[in-house]
């Protein structure tokens, strides 16, 4: 009778406009090794590729081999888990439509699995967050760009080209600021990183007012809120700014999906109250009168690159398997 060889361990890769992280996680969710570099330093896509096929087998050889992982799991901004093609991504450095699934199975021979970084956050708090033991919640990504997913009765809503969720391209300001997506007045462009330091230069740009933001050597969404943790009035305004214009695009969302919970993952969700209550006061003036009270917004208790890293690893399990080494 001929054994059956059982993999007991995947490989999840989470792709940001910063940083690449790959982790070797077993089936229990154990992250059993784990590294990551800079994804800038790969402007070409082809080079990017090469480099993290690489890596990850160096990774593999160096804990347990080949033989022990079944499939590969890869979160990325504006994947399609449809096509397993980038498409069209504002934020990263490759443009155009990326079969980067494709492109890993080939050089590693193993299978690979591609979501959309929101999709893959959200089926990480649904395995191991905030979301377990939920059926329907959103899950929405505040970053450099902003994502979201919902699961309705339990199961993600990917749609019908693996796009479903694109909350930061909704639009909030009819001729409003020009997003990176070639439309303007997206909730991208006022709760983005980019967003956020561009209200707050517009509210120095208007007012005397002193703020320990204009002596700051680099002005981010971090940095912002540790002027607020200050107690610095200005900076707690363009929170509260921030804030307002999320709570509508919150109460929006909810008023369509009807969701038990909003969680609020990604750096921006660190600011912590002078984010959050804004936008819950907010969400709570905007949402369909029948919601009032009834939607909890939560941010969420996991580390992100963790996360997202395990959502990955969930998503690997799902795909096929597939390897040339068999």
């Amino acid at each position: 009778m001929e054994e059956i060889n059982i993999k007991t361990k995947v490989v999840g890769v989470d792709i940001s406009n910063e940083r690449t992280t790959y982790a070797i996680v077993d089936i229990r969710g154990n992250i059993q090794a784990e590294e990551s570099f800079d994804t800038s330093l790969y402007p070409d896509v082809n080079d990017f590729v090469a480099a993290l096929s690489e890596k990850i087998v160096m990774l593999v050889e160096a804990n347990g081999g080949y033989e022990t992982i079944r499939s590969i799991g890869v979160s990325a901004p504006s994947a399609s888990s449809i096509s397993g093609y980038i498409e069209n991504a504002a934020n990263l450095p490759w443009k155009g439509m990326i079969p980067l699934a494709v492109m890993l199975r080939e050089r590693i021979g193993l299978a690979v699995g591609m979501s959309n970084d929101a999709h893959v956050s959200a089926l990480g708090e649904y395995t191991f967050g905030s979301a377990h033991g939920m059926k329907d919640f959103i899950i929405v990504s505040l970053g450099v760009g902003i994502g979201s997913c919902f699961f309705s009765d339990g199961k993600e809503h990917v749609g019908k080209h693996g796009f479903g969720g694109e909350f930061g391209h909704t639009c909030v300001a009819d001729k409003g600021r020009p997003c990176g997506c070639g439309h303007q007045g997206c909730l991208e462009t006022y709760v983005g990183a980019k967003g956020i330091v561009m209200t707050a230069k517009e509210l120095m740009d208007a007012s005397d007012e002193p703020s320990l933001m204009r002596s700051l050597e680099k002005l981010s969404p971090r940095t912002i809120a540790e002027c607020c943790d200050k107690g610095d009035a200005l900076a707690i305004e363009v929170y509260r700014r921030t804030g307002y214009m999320l709570g509508i695009g919150l109460a929006n969302y909810a008023s369509i999906v009807d969701p038990e919970a909003i969680i609020l993952t990604g750096g921006i969700s660190h600011a912590g109250k002078w984010l959050l209550e804004p936008a819950r006061a907010s969400f709570e003036e905007h949402v369909f009168g029948n919601l009032k009270g009834k939607v909890k917004v939560l941010a969420s208790r996991l580390d992100d690159r963790e996360r997202d890293v395990l959502g990955a690893s969930a998503l690997a399990w799902s795909v096929p398997e597939y390897s040339l080494f068999k």
